[in-house]
């Protein structure tokens, strides 16, 4: 996976944050890591583990320390703090950006900001942010639609029906979130999202016809940029002999970027409805997730059916 990194023209963005002092154009400058820093214990001079790639927040705590020590420390602290060259320092609160940390920023060129913001609203947010934007990603060849609410991902062999099927899904009322390359993204531990590059997004292609508008030609309900991985569908011929899953119970999953996804196959054949049965899987994985799951339903009371002909003498 390449190493991702955010410029801080775009933070400064969505953060609404108001530059001090910037050493060069903030599209020019790049942050990689997603991990902030308040840096109360270095300003008082302890710098064993400082990280000065992260962010670091000045808020109230941190204002009133250097307040209190005085001029002349004010200076030696703030002068060793930004010696160590952090990504970028921020002053929550609004409040008065120090002179000395002015001089300061200029001297060793880091970026200084401030942001009108309370300090643990503004980390969160900024957290928040910085998360989804230096996540791990991959791409993914396939189709991500959103179904009933669940992001599924369609996958398969080129030309077996992937953006065909995605159609018939608009068309039914369902949302495209990208068809061909799918940009998967680690949100969390536990939480995978798909976009399209920007260079496609809202775009299929569709073998006859050509590149299509999907936003134009169904409306601005049909699309959405982002949607969440709830389920894998992979689309294969179908074999002749092959046993397929019939019950349901076993389920499959596939790992990416070390989160399982649960994961169906669905055999291609002429006159099956696959955008049905997609809605369908879609419906079901939503069921099991509410803790209801109905083939090990069915499965419980067939056994207790044969239970209880065996305790009847039946055979």
């Amino acid at each position: 996976m390449e190493k991702i990194s955010v410029s801080l023209d775009k933070i400064i963005k969505e953060m609404k944050m108001k530059p001090v002092w910037l050493p060069d154009d903030a599209e020019k400058i790049f942050i990689s890591r997603c991990e902030i820093t308040r840096p109360a214990f270095p300003l008082a001079g302890f710098y064993n583990c400082f990280e000065p790639e992260r962010f670091q927040i000045i808020g109230n705590t941190e204002c009133e320390y250097l307040d209190e020590i005085g001029p002349e420390e004010e200076e030696r602290s703030l002068e060793r703090f930004f010696s160590t060259r952090p990504a970028a320092v921020v002053y929550t609160h609004s409040t008065r950006v120090h002179d000395v940390a002015k001089r300061e920023a200029e001297k060793f060129g880091v970026p200084l900001l401030s942001a009108d913001r309370s300090t643990s609203a503004f980390c969160a947010a900024l957290i928040a942010f910085l998360n989804l934007s230096l996540a791990p990603r991959i791409t993914r060849h396939g189709v991500l639609v959103e179904v009933y609410g669940e992001g599924v991902l369609i996958l398969g062999d080129s030309g077996i029906g992937k953006s065909e099927t995605a159609i018939e899904l608009i068309k039914r009322g369902h949302r495209l979130v990208a068809d061909d390359a799918v940009e998967i993204k680690r949100v969390s531990d536990k939480t995978l999202v798909g976009s399209a590059p920007d260079i496609i997004r809202h775009y299929m292609e569709l073998r006859g016809i050509g590149i299509v508008d999907v936003r134009r030609l169904f409306g601005m309900g049909s699309v959405k940029d982002t949607e969440k991985l709830d389920l894998i569908i992979e689309l294969e011929p179908w074999e002749e002999g092959k046993m397929y899953d019939r019950w349901g119970i076993e389920e499959k999953y596939t790992d990416i970027m070390g989160i399982s996804v649960p994961t169906m196959t669905i055999p291609v054949q002429p006159g099956r409805n696959l955008a049905v049965i997609i809605e369908i899987a879609a419906m079901n994985r939503r069921l099991k997730k509410m803790g209801y799951n109905t083939a090990k339903e069915f499965n419980d009371r067939l056994l207790e059916q044969m239970k209880g002909e065996n305790g009847n003498g039946n055979v």
